[in-house]
């Protein structure tokens, strides 16, 4: 154990014994990363995908990683119980997606920096080019200067925060430098095979044009892939009712395409692709998600980035461009889901 390792043990365990006052009126957090059971250092993340990267990333190690994101919640648009700062300043490192994301991790990470925590603050997003923001995608998800967040549906760009997450870890545990490098280079290698499954699917697209009953997070799909993307509405928190103008858009481009299959957002509101349903030509809708956070059916199954890449957003995709039926198991759990 590192002498830096030491100190930030025995603030963790100061903590957990209410030795601060940060942890007065701050009880009730479901994700508190304060109990003295672990030994290693911890590591938490503010969301799903650079969780699961950084747990794979750290198997084998002593580093023990937490997402701070509950089950069944989207990572963009929640806003945590402020006993989350708790977590994040008695945590080893916070795995951030970098400033303007999330602005509770940005708040977080101002405050743990005045209250001088020794918290390794890992920018996932560090030196990665960003697309610039399409105008099918909302302002309010403008990171910088008009540039698009999601870059980790890239997997080449997913690479990159491979590499920002296996230095961060390494700061907290230079000990275990070796078997860090090892599994990120494994993750890594991964997303090139996945790259390859995702160019072979869009090969044998019948189609080039998709449509979304969602706001486009997807626009690094369409542009390293070339596909058109189509999405309802801009809005990342568009509740049930679409504007009339955006759903006369959406049966124009139905109607222009023959589109008959639709992708629909696992953690955003179903209303617009039922509406769809009963009004246009469209058969059935599917899944998509940006991997911004977990289903309690896919944590009892223990899936992660790579798998709802390939059990979900595949699966949809290749409906959505005629490139490939859907699996039995996929059309029987997932065609007009509620």
């Amino acid at each position: 154990m590192t002498e830096t390792h030491a100190k930030r043990l025995s603030r963790r365990k100061a903590l957990a014994l209410g030795g601060s006052a940060l942890s007065l009126g701050l009880a009730g957090c479901a994700t508190d990363t304060r109990g003295a059971s672990h030994d290693g250092p911890i590591a938490v993340a503010s969301f799903f995908t650079f969780y699961d990267f950084a747990r794979q990333v750290a198997e084998g190690t002593p580093i023990l990683v937490k997402n701070l994101i509950p089950t069944g919640l989207h990572g963009h648009g929640w806003e945590p119980d402020p006993s989350i700062q708790v977590d994040i300043i008695t945590a080893d490192a916070f795995i951030n997606v970098g400033p303007g994301f999330q602005p509770w991790a940005d708040r977080a990470i101002k405050t743990a920096r005045d209250d001088r925590a020794e918290t390794e603050f890992v920018n996932v997003r560090k030196g990665i080019d960003l697309l610039d923001l399409a105008d099918s995608v909302g302002e309010e998800e403008e990171i910088g200067r008009g540039k698009d967040p999601h870059f980790w549906l890239d997997p080449e760009r997913a690479k990159e925060s491979v590499d920002n997450i296996r230095d961060g870890l390494e700061r907290i545990a230079p000990d275990e430098a070796a078997v860090l490098a090892e599994n990120a280079e494994a993750v890594k290698a991964e997303l090139d095979v996945l790259d390859d499954e995702w160019r072979s699917l869009v090969d044998a697209a019948q189609r080039d044009v998709t449509f979304l009953a969602a706001h486009n997070a997807f626009e690094y799909v369409g542009d390293r892939y070339g596909v058109t993307l189509q999405p309802l509405v801009t809005n990342l928190a568009a509740n049930n009712d679409v504007r009339p103008a955006d759903m006369q858009r959406a049966q124009d481009t139905i109607a222009d395409n023959d589109i008959r299959h639709i992708g629909a957002a696992v953690f955003e509101p179903r209303r617009p692709a039922e509406q769809l349903l009963a009004e246009t030509s469209v058969e059935s809708y599917y899944p998509v998600t940006p991997y911004a956070g977990i289903t309690e059916r896919w944590a009892e199954r223990g899936w992660g980035y790579f798998d709802i890449a390939r059990q979900i957003n595949m699966q949809t995709f290749g409906r959505l461009l005629d490139a490939q039926e859907p699996s039995e198991a996929f059309e029987a759990e997932w065609r007009n889901f509620e």
